[in-house]
């Protein structure tokens, strides 16, 4: 990020539906925004927190209620989404980047701005900082996805203000971000609500252990896993091509497997995940880091075992068009 861009830390706070299926163009409902603002020095310099009036749900569901604690009628005289939205948008300035606890917000909030009819926030992944992800890369192992209030104890920080309020949380989440190591804020997560457009506006960022590729839309699996692009095993170090080792295998028809070898820089392992969009079609997230000869040995032995699945599963689909051929030829 550029030396003089802000922060906006969001929070969101939604109701729903009874049933998961009664609206699925927009699942939750935003009814609290709030965010702080914080400089390039990680200075807090302004707030921003509004109520949402309800238009889609128009009853609270119990469990909202029980972990926001607000009630409709507390909502009633607020702004309505595409109100809000706009003054929130004037608010943020020109040059930022959004920064959650977690990776849920963006999602929902995009939801409820295609629901208004309202201008995209993107027209494809939008990079923000998941400060979920940064306390675990700076604080613990950067595996471990922990609660905010287990972060503001861990960092000794004042609760002074109820959790699962929208303004609270983010005031919580700006006071952890400020105290991170800025290194971990290379870490950057990507919002998929939007995919990239077309190839050449297809993700590849390097980071400094691996690198990772986020893959436009592909109508099918076998299309995605036919492009160049996204089943390329290539070092994330210097981007050449590697000398295959294992080809692409996968035990769950999700998450394939690769090994490569980089003439300069070794053994390079790939995971590549199949991910479905809204409207049917997939796209890839890989990524590519060094591996050991230990784990060229555990590739190995996963690749035999998913060899020996897919045998079964041949033989089994054999003996089932036997049967049915042998059924369908018995005299009536």
């Amino acid at each position: 990020m550029s030396n003089k861009r802000n922060y906006i830390v969001l929070d969101l706070e939604w109701n729903q539906g009874a049933d998961s299926s009664e609206h699925p163009e927009i699942p939750f409902e935003i009814v609290e925004i709030g965010a702080v603002k914080l400089n390039d020095k990680k200075e807090i310099v302004d707030t921003f927190m509004s109520y949402v009036k309800p238009q889609v749900y128009l009853k609270m569901h119990f469990m909202t209620q029980k972990v926001i604690h607000l009630t409709m009628d507390e909502l009633k005289d607020a702004e309505v989404f595409p109100v809000v939205w706009e003054k929130f948008l004037k608010w943020c300035g020109e040059d930022y980047i959004f920064c959650t606890w977690g990776t849920l917000d963006l999602t929902e909030l995009q939801y409820n701005i295609r629901y208004h009819k309202l201008p995209d926030l993107s027209d494809g992944p939008i990079p923000y900082l998941d400060v979920q992800k940064l306390f675990s890369l700076d604080k613990e192992d950067g595996k471990s996805r922990r609660a905010l209030e287990y972060a503001v104890d861990f960092m000794k920080l004042e609760k002074d203000d109820s959790f699962h309020r929208a303004d609270s949380d983010a005031l919580y989440t700006a006071e952890i971000l400020a105290r991170l190591s800025k290194a971990v804020e290379s870490r950057i997560s990507f919002d998929l609500f939007h995919l990239p457009a077309d190839r050449k506006r297809e993700v590849l960022i390097h980071f400094d252990t691996y690198s990772k590729y986020i893959s436009r839309r592909f109508p099918d699996k076998a299309a995605a896993l036919r492009d160049a692009n996204a089943a390329s095993l290539r070092c994330y170090i210097c981007e050449r091509n590697t000398k295959k080792k294992i080809g692409w295998f996968t035990l769950n028809n999700k998450h394939y497997l690769g090994l490569g070898s980089c003439a300069e820089h070794g053994l390079m392992h790939g995971k590549l995940r199949i991910k479905k969009t809204d409207d049917g079609g997939v796209y890839v997230v890989k990524t590519i880091r060094r591996a050991t000869k230990e784990d060229e040995n555990g590739l190995k032995t996963r690749e035999k075992k998913a060899r020996l699945q897919a045998s079964k599963l041949a033989k089994m689909l054999r003996n089932q068009t036997y049967r049915t051929r042998k059924n369908n030829d018995v005299p009536s």
